[in-house]
């Protein structure tokens, strides 16, 4: 039987309604489950649960699966889209195939026909998990490799490079070259990427995208078609294509999948071409707000009262990548109001802010941050934004306007909160001026997110608790340690995203008055005697608690703050071995 029919032989709908529901389908086009479910005749559930019974499959949640691509790849991405279906476990006989709607006798007859000879077994799932699933475990690596391939038979077949032709975009080889670019952008999307590096080798094209802040590779033996995708970022980034000799930066816009994209290129030339490493920011992703950035509420909370000041200087700090331009944009979106005037001095201008002033610096005209910052200061600000204390003149600029009734952001390249304002005094700045314009200190880094999809409950091992014992007075007798175990959600590595772990300083009259009379030692003692002062690790600790984070990123972190690693290296070979 139908369906339709089978539904109402067992009163879960009317006649009434089916018939309604098969109306609305001839204008829809859709599915009759799915017409029945957004008309409300059904949930999902129900739905779910009634072909699970009458077909007797199970009903599964697939979400938590760690599926593998040998698996998935039985069936095209197109395919398994087309029959809204998905290959989750295969033998030399059989497959298991998850269905969103099992009752659909063309799409079986079609998934018999593509999948033998071995016999086919199916399961129900819900249709949102299945849009999940594709896209999270359709990887592009394939598609990218095989138009590589592509691409290079072209240029072989080609007596000559023409490079008029490919630059005017009329050409075969044009349009091969785009279609791979915009793979790659697609594939790097798709997995949440935050840079895409192109590296050409001797033997090989390695395509490396930065993902929760470490790099997957691709590698493609087609070393020959880099030339060809380097040229044709150039011009989409207004570069240069004659100079390979020097490095070149440019940004362009495109939009893929339905998401905004600035991107910020860099080229540079290395033993076998030209390095291109690209920094993806998606506009339609929104701008975090200071609640969105992970911060702790005691930090949040201290640090909301410390942006409400008319006038002084704040420094947000740590290596590049670690999130200082997201914290700062947060804290200007709070500050963004109608009566406060903000201008910014970036470079380079990463997302548009409404109402806020925003500069972009251009050393190649002299346009640099302390001539901006100089010109900011006759502009009646309230509020300036300073992309990064690059030099004395800028430090100086800066506090002085810190000093003059404006409130001045900031970013360094340092270690921790403490380095940080001895930094201003190495790069050349007076200790009265720092010591009356510095207000507060943000330090800040990221650690990868145990993916919540799944995540289960972990008990460390021995040498992991000695560990934490060693770094740390607190009792973790009732922490909620959690690993995951990997999902497709995931890509099989058990976390998915990054949070944000502070440190904060606010200079209280001890570390103001060693900072006045210059001294580092009497100004770093203060810091860590001060109650106000919460360090890096108090965070991280904080995270692994309440099972955020792992034990494993945790560790990263203190061999990044602290001097001595061997003993924690040590500790987690052991149990890297123990498992």
């Amino acid at each position: 039987m139908r369906l339709g029919d089978l539904l109402v032989q067992e009163q879960i709908i009317t006649e009434e309604q089916l018939l309604s529901a098969l109306a609305e389908q001839k204008k829809t086009g859709r599915k009759l489950g799915r017409t029945l479910i957004d008309m409300a005749y059904i949930s999902e559930d129900q739905l779910l649960q009634f072909l699970s019974q009458q077909l007797n499959i199970p009903l599964m949640d697939i979400s938590r699966l760690a599926i593998p691509a040998s698996v998935v790849n039985l069936l095209t991405e197109g395919q398994a889209r087309r029959f809204r279906a998905l290959v989750i476990s295969a033998t030399s006989d059989s497959v298991q195939v998850a269905m969103s709607d099992p009752a659909d006798l063309q799409a079986l007859d079609e998934l018999e026909l593509l999948l033998a000879p071995r016999r086919l077994t199916l399961a129900v799932v819900k249709e949102q998990q299945l849009f999940d699933a594709f896209d999270n475990l359709y990887r592009l690596t394939g598609h990218i490799a095989e138009m590589a391939g592509q691409l290079e038979e072209e240029y072989a077949a080609d007596e000559q490079f023409d490079l008029a032709t490919l630059t005017q975009g009329d050409s075969d080889n044009e349009t091969t070259v785009v279609k791979l670019l915009q793979t790659i952008f697609e594939d790097a999307v798709q997995v949440r990427a935050s840079d895409i590096h192109i590296e050409p080798g001797d033997k090989s094209l390695r395509i490396r995208q930065r993902v929760d802040g470490l790099l997957q590779e691709t590698v493609l033996k087609e070393v020959n078609i880099a030339s060809a995708l380097v040229l044709r970022l150039k011009l989409m980034a207004g570069l240069d294509i004659s100079e390979k000799r020097l490095p070149q930066d440019g940004r362009f816009h495109i939009e893929i999948k339905g998401h905004q994209i600035d991107i910020r290129m860099s080229t540079m030339p290395i033993t076998h071409g030209e390095s291109v490493v690209m920094r993806l920011l998606d506009q339609s992703a929104g701008l975090l707000t200071l609640n969105e950035t992970g911060m702790p509420p005691a930090i949040l909370n201290r640090v909301r009262r410390q942006i409400k000041r008319p006038h002084g200087m704040l420094l947000v700090t740590g290596p590049t990548g670690s999130g200082k331009t997201t914290t700062l944009y947060g804290i200007l979106s709070e500050l963004n109001k109608a009566e406060s005037k903000i201008i910014t001095v970036e470079d380079p201008v990463e997302y548009q802010l409404p109402r806020i002033n925003q500069v972009q610096v251009n050393h190649k005209i002299g346009l640099d941050f302390s001539n901006v910052l100089r010109t900011t200061l006759r502009q009646d600000p309230d509020i300036i934004m300073v992309g990064e204390m690059r030099d004395r003149e800028t430090v100086e600029i800066g506090l002085r306007g810190a000093l003059t009734g404006h409130f001045v952001l900031s970013t360094l390249h340092t270690n921790d909160a403490i380095t940080s304002a001895l930094r201003l005094l190495d790069m050349g700045a007076a200790g009265y001026l720092v010591a009356s314009a510095l207000r507060v200190i943000i330090a800040q880094r990221l650690v990868r997110r145990v993916c919540k999809n799944c995540a289960i409950p972990y008990q460390p091992s021995p040498q992991e608790r000695a560990w934490l014992a060693s770094v740390s007075q607190q009792d973790f007798s009732e922490a909620t340690f959690r690993i995951g175990t990997g999902c497709q959600s995931c890509s099989g590595t058990g976390y998915r995203g990054r949070i944000g772990v502070f440190e904060l300083l606010e200079l209280d009259e001890a570390m103001i008055d060693a900072m006045r009379t210059g001294n580092p030692q009497v100004f770093a003692d203060a810091a860590k005697a001060s109650p106000l002062f919460t360090p890096l690790l108090a965070s991280a600790l904080e995270y692994l608690q309440r099972g955020l984070t792992t034990i494993e990123e945790v560790a990263k972190l203190v061999e990044d703050v602290t001097d001595n690693p061997k003993s924690l290296a040590q500790s987690l070979q052991s149990r890297d071995e123990g498992r």
